[in-house]
């Protein structure tokens, strides 16, 4: 079986190294947004608000979710925002969190291809078809 290459990199073999590398600028962009979902909790809402109807939650379903305070799920929420990952909309006295256009794709790859392969045992991961477009 032949390795495929990334689309973002070069597909040129005679390539310099830096050539066939994602630029400095890229990786410290992705590593940011991997660092704020390096966290488990942080997952955990994400799957939830990307399972949720129009893949969307308020923080008061949250707080329900994971035992904590509403400004400990807050502050969580808002790491996820600094990166894109989720958008904020408040809505009277709640603010709701809905899963960012731009990253609904990574979202869903994220939650049905990557947390199987990580997770092959597991009995918790998201059924097919329960991120929503």
């Amino acid at each position: 079986m032949t390795p495929t290459l990334l689309p973002l990199l070069g597909q040129d073999p005679d390539a310099g190294t830096e050539a066939r590398a994602i630029s400095a600028d890229t990786a410290s962009s992705v590593a940011a947004v991997l660092k704020a979902l390096a966290d488990p909790l942080r997952l955990r809402m994400l799957s939830f608000i990307a399972a949720s109807p129009g893949q969307q939650a308020c923080v008061c379903h949250l707080t329900t979710l994971t035992d904590l305070s509403q400004p400990t799920v807050s502050h969580h929420l808002k790491v996820l925002r600094e990166v894109g990952v989720l958008t904020a909309e408040r809505r009277g006295t709640w603010v709701w969190y809905s899963v960012a256009p731009a990253h609904r794709e990574a979202v869903r790859i994220l939650l049905t291809e990557l947390l199987p392969v990580c997770c092959p045992s597991s009995t918790d991961l998201p059924p097919e078809g329960t991120t929503h477009d």
